[in-house]
């Protein structure tokens, strides 16, 4: 029971960071998105920046709570290796398979290779093989090494600008006009989601796995302990190497880190030890169909060219009497209220989709 309670405010962490997810995703008019639901033009951290690496700690986090336990069974680690590397071979399947949808509804210039389900994919992959065969202090080691080194290889390739950094020369070099943005005229490219940043995205997992053990171990006062120290590193480490979630940074590591810490205990306090309700339980307990079902949703919306006279008859009529951020803001609600009713339904019927 006690297992069963851990889990649940580990599905209300999770359902919250993916209805954050739609929230910012959503917005009516794109022109008028107030700052804390945007992302940082490029240095800097807004709230709209912790959603994604909240999204890979949990990843982490439920590694550890559906692997552990079955470890200490006993269970041959090798039997449970190909079920994270299937399912981490889903989850970048279907966002190959979401960015191709994309690209055939919406036209877009070019299929984009890389994005969110694809680091989630390998980030759960890599994660799961280290809760499979490493140790605690294996896992805080290779934290430490890949922070570090990531530190010292970007600043080894120079310039941090968005168009001079390694990463993104990298993901240039090996995409072209396939990144994320592209510029014909200069030929320089940026993928927000490319290979080299990948690499501290799949830290901000590992954490989330020793953040999982302590929570399965019942040492969750270590989470505040932990987080705090990790925002004070992450704070003082930005001034040299600057919190940037594009980059995925070493300081932003840390710093989503120990937000991400201190609102698992703030879930575990309230739904595992006061028993309070689990609020967004539906979304956690099907994040998969929640996530793709919003991306068909856009592209079909897209594709069929509605979303103009559906925001400007459900919710432009607005402006005039409350300005244009309320109507904007309104739409991106009400996303969010549709998918809840959805995956409240799919809940109350026992019905959850799976990668």
């Amino acid at each position: 029971m006690q297992q069963q309670r851990r889990l649940a405010s580990v599905d209300a962490f999770r359902g919250l960071t993916v209805a954050a997810m739609l929230l910012v995703n959503n917005a009516g008019d794109w022109g008028h998105v107030a700052a804390p639901l945007e992302h940082a033009a490029w240095d800097g951290c807004t709230p709209t920046d912790l959603i994604f690496p909240f999204f890979l700690f949990i990843v982490g986090v439920s590694l550890a709570l559906s692997l552990g336990p079955r470890l200490e069974a006993g269970v041959d680690p090798a039997l449970l290796r190909r079920g994270v590397l299937v399912r981490a071979l889903r989850i970048l399947v279907l966002g190959l398979a979401l960015h191709a949808v994309a690209h055939w509804l919406m036209h877009t210039p070019t299929f984009r290779p890389f994005g969110v389900l694809q680091r989630i994919g390998i980030c759960f992959g890599v994660a799961g093989l280290f809760a499979l065969y490493t140790s605690g202090r294996t896992q805080w080691l290779t934290i430490v090494g890949i922070l570090v080194g990531y530190w010292a290889l970007m600043a080894w390739g120079g310039s941090l600008t968005k168009e001079g950094n390694l990463a993104s020369r990298l993901d240039t070099a090996l995409l072209g006009r396939f990144a994320y943005e592209f510029d014909p005229a200069t030929g320089l490219g940026h993928e927000p989601e490319g290979l080299l940043s990948t690499i501290p995205a799949i830290a901000t997992a590992l954490l989330g796995l020793r953040a999982g053990e302590w929570l399965r171990c019942n040492r969750a006062s270590q989470l505040w302990q932990v987080g705090l120290v990790f925002l004070l590193v992450g704070w003082a480490w930005s001034f040299v190497f600057p919190l940037n979630k594009q980059l995925w940074s070493s300081s932003y590591v840390l710093w989503s880190g120990g937000f991400a810490m201190l609102a698992l205990l703030i879930a575990h306090m309230l739904v595992d030890l006061e028993n309070l309700p689990a609020i967004g339980r539906s979304f956690g307990v099907n994040a998969i169909a929640a996530y793709a079902g919003s991306w068909l949703m856009v592209c079909l919306i897209g594709a069929l060219h509605l979303g103009a006279p559906l925001y400007r008859n459900g919710f432009a009529w607005m402006t005039p009497y409350t300005g244009p951020y309320v109507p904007s803001h309104a739409f991106a609600l009400a996303v969010v209220l549709v998918w809840w009713v959805i995956v409240r339904v799919l809940d109350r019927r026992g019905v959850y989709f799976k990668v």
